[in-house]
Order: C-alpha cells, then sequence, then structure tokens
C-alpha cells in the first residue's frame, strides 16, 4: 500500500478550552472574558477545580456580533 492511499485520520476539535487558550482564540482581554462568563454570555463548565469554557459558545458570542 502507497502512503497516499493509506486513509488519514480525522481531525479531532477541543470542545473545550481553558481560559488562557480562550484568550488567544478570541483576542478579548482575561478580564472582559471573565466579565462576559459573568454575564452568561459565553458558557463554561466546572471540572474540579478548573473552568473550561465551551468553544461552541465562543463561536455562537462571535457569530452574534458580527456586523
Amino acid at each position: 500500500m502507497e502512503p497516499t492511499d493509506m486513509p488519514s485520520k480525522p481531525e479531532i476539535y477541543p470542545i473545550t478550552v481553558r481560559i488562557p487558550v480562550a484568550v488567544k482564540m478570541t483576542g478579548i482581554g482575561r478580564s472582559k472574558l471573565y466579565e462576559l462568563i459573568g454575564a452568561g454570555e459565553i458558557e463554561t463548565i466546572k471540572v474540579g477545580s478548573s473552568r473550561l469554557v465551551m468553544v461552541s459558545s465562543l463561536q455562537d458570542f462571535i457569530d452574534r456580533r458580527r456586523t
């Protein structure tokens, strides 16, 4: 079998990210991100002591603000 005949691995995308990654993904500052989380604009989940941001929620937030 040639290397080009091998099935490709499916892309795996995260469904949650930690706060610093969400900041990098969106360009929103850390304080503003926490403000948006507190206002219910961006959804998070708590796992143990970690707060994880839902990537779909980040995308929805950005989509709502497109002009």
